[in-house]
């Protein structure tokens, strides 16, 4: 669907005002941390000729995991970034991360990217809305750490919810995970009560996470396997997950599940591999859905460049 020759990933889809908007990240060195890095916008009518909208990046800043959100009549992009350069630590420091985010009104005419408050020392990842606040996703450093505190850096991340009234101010509220976090797609339910999918980690499985207001006490159950870059999304009565299948670490693919009695069962693999995931979603109807997400396995292979954007159409079978 986009291939320029750079490692394109990390992707979203939503609808807004009746049209189709796709984002990604672009960058000519890869996947890792590069202040070469900016996040493209493109908008279709129907999913099959896509314009590009927008484009932004942050000065000093690598941009990346860009996901919509539609919040107060509002279209909001948000990236969360890492230092770069000669002040950036060596391997990177989570109190160094930054959310930023672009908006518009009607998906033509876009402002930012501004910082948002609040979000000094958080890497945001996903959003969504419910009532009149806006949600987001993040992973951090513990909040406070001990004193003196050492050890496993992985454990000391924690994977917390932030609520914003405007969607550019931002507080926290509430933790997905206490340690060992990651990356979070969550949705509301009609009652307000959050569900979850946790990533994990390769040797730690992703979980099912569920709270009620005030998303103080979560319930949290193993699916049994790592989902990198995981979706969660709503598809009439059922639930979708997606994301990043490496129960072979040699042969990662894409792959989409149904969330059914708190456990996945399989959907599809997608023509996928090397680098790969990050799938967005939006459904066309009861039996058909758009899906886009990334790959290098028709490219570099690795996480280097050339990666492409992939769409992929969705349907159910009858019967």
């Amino acid at each position: 669907m986009y291939n320029d020759g750079n490692h394109n990933a990390f992707t979203d889809l939503c609808r807004y005002r009746g049209r189709l908007y796709l984002t990604f990240r672009n960058c000519p060195h890869g996947h890792m941390i590069h202040d070469t890095s900016r996040i493209l916008i493109l908008s279709s009518e129907r999913g099959l000729d896509w314009a590009p909208v927008f484009s932004f990046s942050v000065p000093g800043r690598d941009v990346r995991d860009p996901h919509f959100l539609e919040y107060r009549g509002r279209l909001f992009v948000y990236s969360g970034t890492w230092l770069v350069g000669a002040e950036a630590p060596a391997r990177g420091d989570p109190d160094e991360m930054q959310g930023y985010a672009v908006w518009s009104d009607d998906g033509e005419h876009w402002n930012g990217p501004q910082f948002l408050e609040g979000t000094q020392g958080h890497y945001i990842w996903r959003a969504a809305a419910f009532g009149d606040h806006a949600y987001l996703c993040s992973r951090r450093n513990r909040r406070p750490e001990a004193p003196g505190e050492s050890g496993d850096s992985e454990e000391r991340l924690e994977s917390a919810l932030l609520r914003s009234a405007d969607g550019l101010s931002w507080e926290a509220i509430g933790l997905f995970r206490e340690s060992y976090g990651n990356e979070t797609a969550f949705l509301f339910e009609e009652d307000g009560s959050i569900l979850a999918i946790h990533r994990g980690r390769q040797s730690m499985p992703a979980e099912l996470c569920r709270a009620r207001p005030p998303y103080r006490d979560w319930t949290r159950i193993p699916l049994g396997r790592n989902i990198g870059g995981p979706l969660l999304a709503r598809w009439g009565e059922r639930y979708l997950v997606g994301g990043r299948n490496t129960v072979d670490p040699k042969r990662p693919k894409t792959a989409l599940y149904w969330l059914l009695d708190d456990r996945l069962c399989d959907a599809a693999e997608l023509p996928s591999g090397g680098d790969t995931s990050y799938p967005g979603f939006v459904a066309l109807g009861r039996e058909r859905g758009l899906l886009s997400y990334y790959s290098s396995h028709e490219g570099s292979g690795t996480h280097l460049a050339p990666s492409a954007i992939y769409l992929a159409e969705l349907g159910l079978a009858q019967g």
